[in-house]
């Protein structure tokens, strides 16, 4: 069979090259919470109003995108890429053998990691609305959970970038690219 034949589906038509894997509101989800956290986090004491404009809105993204993953499209769904800590750790163990297997949505890994940033930003939210309540207006205590949420969640978004870049070298694919268009190679 030649290479046209072997690329040619039922009714003589060509596949696209790529297939649409992130639907619009996951897009303008990923990109507007970098942008917002990195505002959040460098305003900090600094400029009080953005810091909690930013954070309010980073809540009510977060609030969406839980939504989205039971209501949204297949790939948003966390049924689609939420595992098991051992198939998490299997595709780890396989990512440092360079054997990992390439999936269309989320790899286990990322979809451990968005449970985790999920996580660490509805902690840091929570913490910083707390200190805009009378009861714990400038209570040192959590005042320190909040910073703690605030740069447990610089790491892993140093993870997620490392994690990203692995996985684009080990597959040939850019993934930040994908995430801007939406589209990924086909499987």
């Amino acid at each position: 069979m030649s290479t046209i034949s072997e690329s040619i589906e039922a009714g003589g038509a060509t596949p696209p090259a790529t297939v649409k894997v992130w639907d619009p509101f996951v897009r303008v989800f990923h990109w507007s919470l970098a942008a917002l956290f990195v505002t959040a986090y460098l305003t900090g004491d600094e400029i009080e109003q953005v810091h909690i404009a930013a954070g309010y809105t980073i809540a009510g993204l977060v609030a969406l995108r839980v939504v989205w993953g039971f209501v949204g499209p297949a790939h948003a769904r966390f049924g689609n890429f939420v595992r098991s800590p051992r198939d998490v750790i299997a595709y780890m163990r396989d990512v440092v053998l360079f054997r990992a297997p390439r999936y269309l949505g989320h790899n286990p890994a990322g979809g451990a990691m968005i449970i985790a940033l999920l996580i660490m930003l509805i902690g840091t939210c929570t913490t910083g609305f707390m200190l805009t309540t009378d009861a714990f207006w400038g209570v040192k205590w959590a005042e320190e959970v909040h910073e703690v949420f605030a740069n447990l969640t610089v790491a892993l978004i140093a993870f997620h970038v490392l994690g990203v870049l692995v996985a684009s070298f080990e597959h040939r694919e850019n993934l930040v690219k994908a995430m801007f268009t939406g589209r990924k190679r086909r499987m």
